[in-house]
């Protein structure tokens, strides 16, 4: 398999994770997950984790999930590699993976006295891959073998992290974001 399409391959079989995130902060708002509880003087995730949020992610990355299966024939007949379909289970286990890595570094930020939106360099860029790479490879250990080997690992840690930076820069110079991170 060549880079390109090692990394053709990584990047469209996470975007079904790479959505819900992003997703949540439109729908944010409403009940925190935590429900207000605190554990050792720290909000145990804080109010920007909310069970509308995570539900609308979700949901998010579900229906981009499938929005990429009706999309795939066409964008095959262009390239020389295939690129996964999602079944429920990979398109629902790599987004609600996405937010539970995302809500389990919010736990830990708290936990190590970060506040709201402060920076925490590596937990940031990879908590929802965690998240979602190991929920999938649980739910859906054939489907994540075929579509996750070494080079896409490899390709997804990379790639991550770069495409995190850049967009949130970009979010950020557009007053999208209150923090370039």
């Amino acid at each position: 398999m060549d880079w390109l399409a090692v990394v053709g391959t990584a990047f469209w079989a996470m975007l079904p994770a790479y959505v819900p995130n992003n997703a949540a902060v439109l729908a944010g708002g409403g009940r925190p997950i935590d429900g207000g509880r605190t554990w050792r003087g720290h909000r145990l995730l804080g109010d920007g984790k909310t069970w509308r949020g995570t539900a609308f992610g979700v949901a998010a990355g579900v229906a981009l999930a499938l929005v990429l299966d009706a999309v795939r024939p066409a964008l095959l007949s262009l390239l020389w590699f295939d690129l996964p379909h999602f079944p429920f289970v990979p398109a629902l286990t790599l987004s609600a993976g996405a937010m539970f890595g995302d809500v389990t570094a919010s736990f830990l930020k708290r936990r190590t006295g970060r506040a709201r939106g402060a920076a925490f360099p590596i937990l940031d860029q990879l908590d929802f891959v965690v998240g979602a790479l190991v929920l999938t490879a649980l739910a859906a250990p054939a489907w994540f073998g075929r579509w996750f080997t070494w080079p896409v690992v490899l390709a997804v840690l990379v790639l991550t992290p770069l495409l995190h930076v850049s967009t949130n820069w970009v979010a950020f110079r557009l007053h999208l974001k209150n923090e370039p991170w």
